[in-house]
């Protein structure tokens, strides 16, 4: 971040390999979606002089217009302005000819932030975090999986050392780390390029299931960025390594989902940890803030869960949560309060899937714990280690009740605006309904003639 046109056209100039850009805005899904531009036109798109129609960042997860999309009918599909986001060109090695992002978000044509740009969800949270004099100090794990390309069905990858495919879970697995050392070596090559700020790598509880974790950084903004591109990044160089890696909450219906756990804290204007009072239990302005999440959670299900896949992560006895619960060193609940010294008091959001929108992610929890903060919300007692015995409230069980949830919370109407909440409602009914159109293969084997 920081970065001026001139000193990103100079790194560009260095750069003579790459002859073309990729100009793109993330839409509400967290796919990045824009035009390929010469490198002539790096200029152009840095000071903002690129346009694309608002409705581009509210598509369907199809890439299809939402029907009846008032962006579009009652505004003729108009276009917004192209802010370049501040963070550099970012090379990407992987495509057939290098290549690199000029990452977008949108404007409205007064050159206002457009409040239906997930981005500028976020940055809208951080700005009243600010207001406080406070910042968050944010970190995410995010879990993929690697498939084999050639199956209509997820089937474990074969290892590129012997040659065997992996069909069981690994654990912690040092020589499933060591089999995939080329691909996740270039993962971690070309995060450095992007300055993305990768740490520990795993081998999850899935096959071929690996976990890379991306360290504290105090601008929440700048995390949710590494979050997209990371997941970007990690398919490039799967596709190019001869692999598919999906961040899908669930492609396996009785092995590990994948998540994407949100780890944060808060600074004050001296750089103290707010979270910190010098004891196991954390502050009273840590646990408001837990009680605002407890509160706005099950109103923000459809952003932590948002396609028809989510739900078959969010099941009862696995390490994904279904209830409305915290708990101290607890990995069963939603919001979990990890160990450790008091200055690294922090908490994780253990709801969300990887396949969520790293921005709409961070607004819905940072938004929430802000909302407890203020109004000095209880999260009341925490659980213990029987949550899943325990009547709890509970998440919403299904895609449907999360979007309505959302449509009609008190507590999201203070955390997104209401272009946004529109939008975001819109896209996952007609996903929603398109889902509800289609008969899959075990749905009618089963009742073709048994009924």
């Amino acid at each position: 971040m920081g970065e001026t046109v001139a000193e990103v056209l100079d790194w560009l100039t260095s750069r003579p390999d790459i002859q073309s850009l990729r100009a793109a805005v993330c839409d509400l899904n967290g796919i990045m979606r824009g035009k390929r531009i010469p490198v002539e036109q790096a200029q152009k798109a840095l000071e903002g002089k690129l346009r694309m129609p608002y409705s581009v960042g509210g598509v369907d997860i199809w890439g299809e217009d939402i029907e009846g999309n008032k962006l579009v009918f009652s505004t003729g599909d108009a276009d917004g302005i192209c802010q370049w986001t501040g963070r550099g060109i970012l090379p990407m090695e992987w495509t057939a000819h290098p290549t690199a992002l000029i990452p977008l978000w949108f404007a409205d044509e007064n050159g206002t932030p457009y409040l239906g740009d997930p981005r500028r969800a976020l940055a809208g949270i951080l700005d009243r975090y600010s207001e406080l004099g406070l910042t968050p100090v944010v970190a995410t794990e995010l879990e993929f999986y690697l498939v084999d390309p050639d199956s209509t069905r997820p089937k474990g990858p074969k290892s590129p050392v012997t040659g065997r495919r992996l069909d069981s879970d690994a654990a912690l697995s040092i020589d499933e780390i060591d089999d995939f050392e080329a691909f996740i070596h270039e993962v971690y090559d070309a995060c450095r390029m992007q300055d993305i700020p990768v740490d520990t790598a795993i081998a999850e509880n899935g096959v071929g299931q690996f976990e890379i974790n991306l360290n504290h950084v105090a601008d929440a903004l700048r995390a949710a960025d590494d979050a997209v591109l990371f997941k970007r990044t990690v398919k490039g160089i799967a596709r190019k390594h001869g692999f598919i890696a999906s961040f899908m909450a669930k492609p396996y219906g009785k092995r590990a989902g994948n998540g994407l756990h949100v780890h944060f804290s808060l600074l004050d204007a001296e750089g103290n940890n707010v979270f910190n009072d010098g004891s196991d239990q954390g502050s009273e302005t840590m646990l408001h803030a837990v009680g605002g999440l407890l509160a706005a959670m099950a109103e923000s299900t459809v952003v932590f869960a948002p396609h028809f896949n989510s739900y078959r992560r969010l099941r009862p006895n696995s390490y994904a949560p279904t209830a409305v619960a915290w708990g101290y060193e607890n990995r069963m609940v939603a919001i979990r309060i990890p160990g450790g010294p008091p200055q690294a008091r922090r908490i994780e959001h253990r709801v969300s899937g990887a396949d969520a929108n790293p921005y709409l992610v961070l607004a819905a929890i940072l938004g929430a714990a802000l909302v407890g903060i203020e109004r000095q919300l209880s999260p009341g007692d925490p659980a213990g280690t029987d949550v899943y015995k325990r009547k709890l409230p509970k998440l919403p069980p299904d895609w449907a009740s999360a979007i309505a949830g959302f449509e009609h919370g008190e507590l999201v109407e203070e955390i997104f605006h209401d272009t946004l909440r529109t939008s975001l409602v819109a896209c996952k009914r007609q996903e929603l309904e398109t889902f509800a159109l289609r008969v899959n293969n075990f749905e009618f084997e089963t009742y073709l003639e048994s009924v």
